[in-house]
């Protein structure tokens, strides 16, 4: 027959399997919850890691002007001659598209022809839609007989004239001009100097 165990020692028994049972309780609840704490973890981590390593868009990128380089632009006026607008860059203004803003600009009208015009300039700006073009800043303008520099520029790509409202001076076939504006009409036939006009004329012996 069995001893019976004294009570001091069945009460330490007791207390020890009441601590292994709250603790196998407590592992029941903070095991699965640590688990999901990693996986948290774990995705939180690869979110990070995805957003940083997403390619960055500027604010604004996509208010960026349009910037063209050595562009071209070519048609004919109401005369039927042929013209050719280069330049070294373009750039579309961004609160008028058919603005364009232009660096160091060259304006060839009726190149093979008999009424040859050479313009250029340090900047510019061309109105795509009345088909105006204006040159500033150290304007050469150019034809069959004459040669003229001048501060700005205004050409009609449409009716092919030119005007300027800038001092002007130059050489052509009868001599030195300066004046305070002018303006080229009727295919370069006929030249109109206004404003403190001076000029040296020469005789042909």
């Amino acid at each position: 027959m069995a001893e019976a165990l004294p009570p001091q020692h069945r009460r330490a028994d007791f207390e020890r399997w009441r601590r292994r049972s709250r603790l196998i309780r407590t592992l029941r609840i903070a095991l699965p919850a640590l688990i999901v704490l990693i996986f948290l973890g774990l995705a939180g981590s690869v979110a990070w890691s995805t957003f940083n390593s997403a390619p960055k868009v500027a604010v604004g990128a996509g208010d960026e002007p349009i910037r063209l380089l050595t562009p071209r632009f070519v048609g004919r006026d109401t005369k039927g001659r042929a013209f050719v607008l280069t330049a070294e860059s373009a750039t579309r203004d961004r609160l008028d598209y058919q603005r364009v803003i232009l660096k160091k600009p060259t304006l060839v009208l009726d190149e093979n022809g008999p009424d040859l015009l050479r313009m250029t300039g340090a900047d510019g700006i061309f109105h795509e839609q009345d088909g105006k073009l204006e040159l500033t800043n150290g304007v050469s303008v150019a034809d069959a007989r004459n040669t003229f520099e001048t501060a700005s520029s205004l050409f009609d790509t449409k009716s092919g004239e030119v005007i300027g409202s800038g001092p002007i001076q130059g050489a052509g076939g009868l001599g030195e001009i300066r004046a305070e504006s002018y303006g080229v009409y009727s295919k370069g036939e006929r030249m109109v100097f206004k404003g403190g006009v001076r000029t040296r004329l020469e005789t042909k012996k």
